[in-house]
């Protein structure tokens, strides 16, 4: 591998360049969009909107995603299981912390999360192809119970409001990313892995992590994760509790605002708002489409835009309250040496 990779010094550095770009281009695309956003609903009303939360509306709503991290945390160390020796969930709890401040707050496309995470697994002492293995994994079935929690929410809004544009074009939304999950799991078994180490490789040397051009044994790692359907079933139940209670903190942010709302409503807003965000995956923070889609599923509901945004900028404002801890970690554990999981009694769990 690394002879091809000699062979060709060009691509190794015309893809970094060409994930930069997209990166800033996706942001300028979004940044626009959010300029938009706010200049036509009004910063002062949205603004008012926000002062309403308060310092006790923002701490409740910071401590409420704690429950929300932790069990997508535990989600990904049930799909890990099968991997040979692993950190504790606390570790896992950690790294999904990391993962959503990378995300969230750095000029990446929405992945670079997973790809630092699986860098830090592999500094604990689990197995390259393992780490990354089992992050793909957790993150395919991250992807396929969103799937499962955005057919929830078109249930309850055609339940709620009847058959409408935004319900329609979700539903169509839905048969795609339904197709592209069915595929992605298909072709796992059909050298999927081929392809991902490649990308990997891509997106290790744009990022510094060189290692990844020595890859090997990712397909035999990626499907053992999916080879018990108990852990699997197990896994994505974290993972749905988790979008549940994305649900439940609209609800509590709406309260702050003073519009009360019920289950239903609350669901609705996050399982679409957050499909809307997952498609503008290549644009930063997804900056400018979360508030978007926020706009257009609470316009369906009966709830103001300037609400809507206000409700996509406080989310935003707990992503950033979490997220600079997260990537402070991250820079610690990056200082840290390296060390193996039989290196301290326990390390297994």
């Amino acid at each position: 591998m690394s002879t091809a990779i000699g062979r060709k010094p060009t691509s190794s550095v015309s893809s970094p360049r060409r994930l930069k770009l997209g990166a800033v281009l996706g942001g300028l695309v979004g940044l626009v969009l959010a300029v938009w956003l706010l200049k036509s609903y009004g910063v002062l009303q949205i603004f008012a909107a926000l002062v309403r939360v308060g310092w006790l509306g923002m701490v409740a709503l910071i401590l409420f995603h704690l429950p929300q991290m932790a069990f997508s945390a535990l989600g990904w160390e049930v799909i890990s299981g099968g991997q040979g020796p692993r950190p504790r969930l606390a570790a896992y709890v950690l790294l999904r912390w990391i993962r959503e401040g990378v995300n969230n707050l750095l000029p990446l496309a929405q992945i670079g999360g997973e790809f630092a995470a699986a860098r830090l697994l592999q500094r604990r002492g689990v197995q390259l192809a393992s780490a990354i293995g089992s992050t793909i994994a957790d993150l395919m079935l991250e992807m396929a119970t969103q799937v499962l929690f955005t057919v929830l929410g078109v249930v309850l809004l055609v339940q709620l409001v009847g058959h409408t544009q935004v319900s329609e074009l979700v539903t169509r939304g839905l048969l795609i990313a339904a197709l592209g999950v069915a595929v992605a799991f298909a072709a796992l078994w059909f050298g999927l892995a081929a392809v991902i180490e490649r990308a990997v490789m891509n997106l290790g040397r744009s990022l510094g992590w060189p290692a990844t051009a020595r890859i090997g044994g990712l397909h035999a790692a990626l499907v053992g994760c999916f080879r018990s359907p108990g852990r699997i079933a197990l896994a994505s139940l974290w993972h749905l509790v988790s979008w549940l209670l994305g649900g439940i903190e609209v609800c509590l942010a709406l309260h702050f605002f003073g519009r009360d709302v019920g289950i239903g409503p609350g669901m609705i807003i996050e399982s679409l708002g957050q499909a809307a965000k997952a498609l503008g995956f290549s644009v930063p923070a997804a900056i400018g489409v979360q508030e978007g889609g926020y706009v257009v599923v609470c316009g369906a509901l009966g709830i103001q835009a300037d609400v809507a945004i206000a409700l996509s900028l406080v989310k935003r404002l707990r992503e950033v309250v979490l997220g600079i801890p997260g990537l402070i970690l991250w820079h610690r554990s990056e200082a840290q040496p390296a060390w193996s999981l039989t290196d301290t009694p326990g390390g297994n769990r």
